[in-house]
């Protein structure tokens, strides 16, 4: 009966705060958890918005080889007309 009494007194004052401190931590990391959410949340909205522009680049690369060609053509002009003069 008296180690019954022991076991008790251990569990009551070892065992149980030992574990509402470990269930303290957890609840604690849980709750850092939403914020952490929220940032990459908020993170990868802004890199959604970044990406958002990509299809232009299809146009402006049309745009920069139709430039080119514009340019290499008049450079072809002058050599005529210089050639003619």
């Amino acid at each position: 009966m008296t180690l019954e009494w022991i076991g008790d007194a251990l569990l009551l004052l070892v065992v149980l705060p030992a574990v509402v401190y470990l269930l303290h931590g957890v609840l604690r990391a849980a709750r850092n958890i939403v914020p952490s959410v929220r940032q990459i949340a908020g993170a990868a909205q802004a890199g959604s918005r970044d990406l958002d522009a990509v299809p232009l680049l299809l146009t402006t690369q049309d745009q920069v080889i139709k430039t080119v060609e514009t340019a290499a053509n008049y450079g072809g002009s002058l050599d005529v007309i210089v050639d003619d003069a």
